[in-house]
């Protein structure tokens, strides 16, 4: 094999093993995280109107994107009790990962917009991550 063939053999062996190490790093994703939330809506008139568009806002610029939404002050879709009562109001966002959830919640605009809120519903948010595997 000539010097020319072996350099290029070398490349090729080189642009390879960086895809297939890419490839790797790739799969080894983050799990998504998700939101979900309990909402008591006093108001859903103000909720509506003073909350939700300011606050989408800020959730889709930290990658939160509505999973589901049912129950007062949503799009007429109803929670249903399986276990116990269903809560007034139930939302599931889900973003990339834990960091970009924690992101959005310590955003000082949201933390603004988070206490409009507040003057027309009481909120019981946890969040857990995706299982490992398992994208969306």
């Amino acid at each position: 094999m000539n010097p020319r063939s072996k350099i290029g053999l070398a490349m090729l062996t080189c642009v390879a093993s960086g895809a297939l190490g890419s490839e790797a790093l790739h799969g080894q994703t983050t799990p998504p995280a998700y939101l979900i939330g309990q909402i008591d809506v006093s108001d859903p008139d103000g909720y509506a109107k003073q909350y939700l568009p300011k606050a989408r806002e800020i959730i889709k610029a930290h990658g939160g994107r509505l999973i589901a939404a049912a129950g007062s002050a949503a799009t007429g879709a109803k929670v249903v009790a399986v276990d116990g009562e269903a809560p007034k109001r139930v939302i599931i966002y889900m973003y990339p990962s834990m960091e970009a959830l924690l992101a959005w919640r310590n955003d000082p605009a949201y933390v603004q917009v988070r206490h409009v809120g507040e003057q027309f519903a009481k909120y019981h948010t946890f969040a857990v991550e995706g299982a490992p595997g398992h994208s969306p």
